[in-house]
């Protein structure tokens, strides 16, 4: 959590979320009114939220990793254009503020080394709000581009299926022994980090708070960190010398 979304919780009346996140944050928040949805319930999470900014409450909606990545930044805006809700700085305006956070990506990558160090791809697996075949052409054109590719909801109970077609996929263009990192609640308690090959990989490992990252053809592994490097070395001379 950013000092900044610390603060915006600590500024707020009423506090939105998901369940499992607003559990992340109630010690903070214990003085608050919290609304609290399940899953799948994210357009009642946010019109509910609307509704109680619009009738003065300074309303905060918990997200996780940052909400303009796979969160919920986006259904506001959408809502607020449906429903007519102007937006901005005017005396009339619905005041929106998107707090930046720290997304699994990034933190994932910290925690393996410096995959993302070049031109990278972030795709979710998630079939729920986007057709397969939409996905699938995003996977294969990552991959034909020799980008490291980042997956966001890899597999769950029901979705059991999409990592390993996408595995195979990505096979067509790379080597078997691409490095792949597996980072599973990064930064929180439960925090799992392994590594492995493209050829290795067992899906069944993989779940849904899981972020895996897929090595482009120049990624590495030095130790135990999990390298792709950005091109130094072709132009550079990266040998230390006495000074």
């Amino acid at each position: 959590m950013t000092p900044a979304a610390q603060q915006a919780l600590q500024e707020a009346q009423a506090v939105f979320g998901y369940t499992t996140y607003i559990d992340l944050v109630r010690p903070l928040v214990e003085d608050k009114k919290i609304v609290s949805t399940g899953m799948r319930q994210e357009v009642d999470r946010v019109r509910r939220a609307l509704q109680a900014a619009r009738q003065g409450s300074v309303c905060a909606l918990v997200c996780s990793g940052d909400p303009g990545i796979y969160a919920l930044a986006g259904l506001v805006f959408e809502m607020c254009r449906e429903n007519s809700i102007p937006i901005g700085d005017s005396k009339d305006s619905l005041k929106l503020e998107v707090i930046p956070g720290v997304p699994a990506l990034g933190a994932g990558s910290a925690l393996l080394g410096s995959p993302l160090m070049t031109d990278f791809a972030c795709i979710s697996l998630s079939d729920l709000l986007t057709p397969w075949e939409a996905i699938e052409k995003r996977i294969q054109a990552a991959a034909w581009g020799d980008f490291v590719i980042v997956f966001y909801n890899p597999r769950s109970k029901k979705r059991n299926w999409q990592l390993e077609t996408a595995r195979k996929l990505i096979l067509e263009h790379r080597s078997p022994g691409t490095p792949v990192g597996l980072v599973t609640s990064a930064t929180r308690q439960e925090e799992s980090v392994s590594l492995c090959t493209l050829d290795s990989l067992d899906c069944n490992h993989v779940g849904m708070q899981t972020t895996v990252f897929i090595g482009n053809s120049r990624t590495f592994i030095y130790g135990s960190r999990m390298i792709t490097p950005r091109g130094y070395h072709e132009k550079y001379q990266l040998e230390m010398r006495e000074a």
